[in-house]
């Protein structure tokens, strides 16, 4: 990691990815962790998967999303959280990300270690295919699931 400040209006080498229709700005990337700014659209998602090599994390800045656990054990939870709320994933466990507010939240993610999520993203942006996004995720540590019936 390079120290200095990363400045609130731009992301690392001013890259921006368009992930899943949402908008990942990175932040900071080392071994260690990878966070990066989201900007997430009303009625937009990441479907079911697991980080088998990472924990991760939420911040919630504005807005609301809905978290769902336990999709591969089949007993799904969700829980709600909102500004200022710190939603954590662990490593190994699934984990579904929904914005059923009908407006826009804004969060700040993280993971730890980085592993190989940056390089994902990186092959992400702008992919609208589901078969190839779940190809190109499981290449870099990111298993996904079958999404849920009632996803949209």
């Amino acid at each position: 990691m390079n120290r200095g400040i990363t400045p609130a209006s731009g992301g690392i080498d001013n890259i921006t990815w368009n992930v899943v229709g949402q908008t990942y700005v990175p932040k900071l990337h080392s071994p260690n962790a990878f966070i990066w700014h989201a900007t997430v659209p009303a009625e937009t998602f990441v479907p079911p998967h697991i980080h088998p090599t990472q924990d991760e994390w939420i911040n919630i800045l504005s807005g609301a999303l809905e978290i769902e656990f336990g999709h591969d054990e089949g007993n799904v939870t969700t829980h709600k959280a909102g500004p200022g709320d710190v939603v954590c994933m662990p490593m190994g466990q699934s984990h579904a990300i929904f914005n059923r507010s009908g407006a826009e939240a804004t969060c700040v993610f993280g993971v730890a270690p980085a592993r190989r999520l940056f390089d994902l993203f990186g092959h992400l942006d702008g992919v609208t295919d589901p078969a190839e996004l779940v190809r190109l995720s499981a290449l870099h540590e990111v298993d996904f699931l079958p999404p849920p019936p009632d996803a949209q």
